[in-house]
C-alpha cells in the first residue's frame, strides 16, 4: 500500500528548493546564509515531528527518534543540503526530504520504533564552494583534516575557516565515535539514464564506481602554422587527439562499466595561426572492478607515453584522484529488493557512476543507496526532474527498509 502523496513531495521540495541564492535554479553553497537558514528550517521541521535535534561541530544536522527497545542502535537515512551553483532541486535534498516523509510515516503508522531512526542533513558533498567535498560525511566518522581545508577559500577569496567561523561553527576538538550507527540508507537521483531507459521507478545501488583522474602535460614546439611543414612538426593538439581516440576506442571496445573522458582541454598558445606547442589536459576514467580499472588505466598510461615517444614530445602525467570502488552492504540490498517485490515497486539492480555520501559510509557502516530517475539523465543543472510517481516509489522504498531495520 502507497502513503506517501504527491502533495506532500511537491510541497517539500517547493519550500526548500526556495531557499536559495537570486538566480536560476537552485544555489545554496556550505555556510552561506541560504545554507544557515535551510539547515535551522530543517531543524525546526525535525523538531515538529517529535525528533531530538542537534548540530554536530561543522554543522551536520542530526534529527533522531528513540527506539523503544535497543535505542543506542541507530537505523539512519539523509544526503547532503549543499548544492553546486544553479543547481537542481532535487540532488542532495530528495535524501533529506524523502527521509524525513519516510519515518514521519512510519511514526504516524506504528509509533515508536524498537530501534533509534535518524535523519541527517549533512553539512557538505559537493565541493561547490570550496575545494574540498564530502566535509559532511567526513566529518561524521573523524577522517577529514583540519590541514586539508586550514587555507583554501572560495571564488571571491573567502576562507573556509572563516565561512565556517561566520556561520557559527568550528573543527571538531575530538573525534567523534559512530558505533551507535548500525545502518545507513541514502536516497538519491540517479544523475544518470539507466532508470529512465530501462522504465524502472527504483534503483538499487550494488557498488559506487571507482575513480582515477589525471593532469597532463605534452609540451612539443610551438611554431609557425603557415612555414612549418607537417614532416618537421612537434604538434601537441595531434599528440592529444591520438591519445584521446586510442583511449576512447579502447574503453568502448571494453564496454560497460568502464567509462572514460577526456573533459578539459588547454592548447597552447591557443592561436589560429601557430602550432600548438603545448597542451594540458584531464582524463577522468571510472570502473566497479578495482583491478579492471587497474588495468585499463595502466595501459592507458603506457599507450600516452608511447604516442608522445614516437612524436617526439614530452609527457607529464599526474594521478591526483584515485578512489577505490565502493560496494554496498550485501544484507542491505538484499533488504531493499524484498520490499521493492512485497510492494510490487518496478525496480533494477544497478551500480551508481556518480560519487556520493553513501561511499563514505560504507566501509564503516552497513549501507545502501536507493535511485530514482533522472529525466534525460540530466543533474546539477536547473532542468534537473524527476516523474513523482517515480519519486513516491524510492521514498516507498525507503520507508519500507527503515522498517524492516528499525521495528
Amino acid at each position: 500500500m502507497v502513503d506517501i502523496q504527491s502533495n506532500e513531495i511537491e510541497e517539500l521540495v517547493e519550500w526548500l528548493s526556495n531557499i536559495s541564492e537570486d538566480g536560476e535554479g537552485v544555489t545554496r553553497l556550505l555556510y552561506s546564509q541560504e545554507w544557515i537558514e535551510a539547515q535551522s528550517q530543517l531543524k525546526e521541521k525535525f523538531e515538529e515531528l517529535g525528533m531530538d535535534v542537534e548540530f554536530d561541530a561543522v554543522g551536520n544536522l542530526f534529527g533522531t527518534i528513540k527506539g523503544t527497545d535497543e535505542p543506542e542502535k541507530i537505523i539512519a537515512t539523509g544526503s547532503h543540503i549543499d548544492t553546486v551553483v544553479n543547481g537542481g532541486r532535487l540532488d542532495g535534498q530528495l535524501g533529506i526530504l524523502g527521509g524525513y516523509l519516510a519515518i514521519k510515516h512510519l511514526i504516524e503508522k506504528n509509533g515508536a520504533p524498537k530501534k533509534s531512526l535518524q535523519i541527517i542533513s549533512m553539512a557538505e558533498e559537493e565541493g561547490s564552494r570550496f575545494p574540498y567535498a564530502f566535509w559532511g560525511s567526513k566529518n561524521i566518522f573523524g577522517i577529514a583534516n583540519k590541514e586539508d581545508v586550514a587555507n583554501i577559500a572560495d571564488k571571491d577569496g573567502v576562507k573556509f575557516v572563516d565561512a565556517m567561523h561566520n556561520a557559527g561553527f568550528d573543527f571538531l576538538e575530538t573525534a567523534p565515535k559512530h558505533n551507535d550507527l548500525e545502518a545507513f540508507i541514502e536516497l538519491h537521483i540517479e544523475q544518470g539514464n539507466f532508470l529512465e531507459e530501462e522504465g524502472a521507478s527504483v534503483g538499487i545501488v550494488n557498488s559506487i564506481v571507482g575513480q582515477k583522474r589525471y593532469d597532463v602535460v605534452l609540451k612539443g614546439q610551438a611554431n609557425h602554422a603557415g612555414t612549418t611543414l607537417m614532416s618537421y612538426r612537434k604538434d601537441t593538439v595531434e599528440a592529444f587527439s591520438r591519445i584521446a581516440v586510442n583511449g576512447i576506442d579502447k574503453a568502448k571496445a571494453i564496454g560497460n562499466p568502464l567509462v572514460l573522458t577526456f573533459g578539459r582541454v588547454n592548447p597552447l598558445p591557443n592561436t589560429v595561426n601557430v602550432v600548438p606547442g603545448e597542451v594540458s589536459f584531464s582524463i577522468d576514467c571510472r570502473h566497479t572492478d578495482q583491478n579492471a580499472l587497474n588495468e585499463f588505466t595502466a595501459e592507458l598510461e603506457e599507450d600516452m607515453k608511447r604516442i608522445a615517444t614516437e612524436m617526439g614530445i614530452s609527457i607529464d602525467i599526474n594521478l591526483w584522484m584515485d578512489e577505490a570502488p565502493v560496494p554496498m552492504d550485501e544484507n542491505i540490498i538484499q533488504t531493499i529488493e524484498q520490499v521493492c517485490v512485497e510492494n510490487k515497486l518496478n525496480y533494477k539492480v544497478m551500480h551508481s557512476g556518480a560519487g556520493h555520501d553513501a561511499q563514505i559510509y560504507a566501509p564503516r557502516v552497513s549501507t545502501g543507496m536507493i535511485f530514482v530517475p533522472s529525466i534525460k539523465g540530466i543533474s546539477h543543472n536547473p532542468a534537473e526532474h524527476t516523474e513523482t510517481s517515480d519519486i513516491i516509489q524510492g521514498i516507498e522504498a525507503l520507508k519500507n527498509s527503515l522498517e524492516k531495520l528499525a521495528y
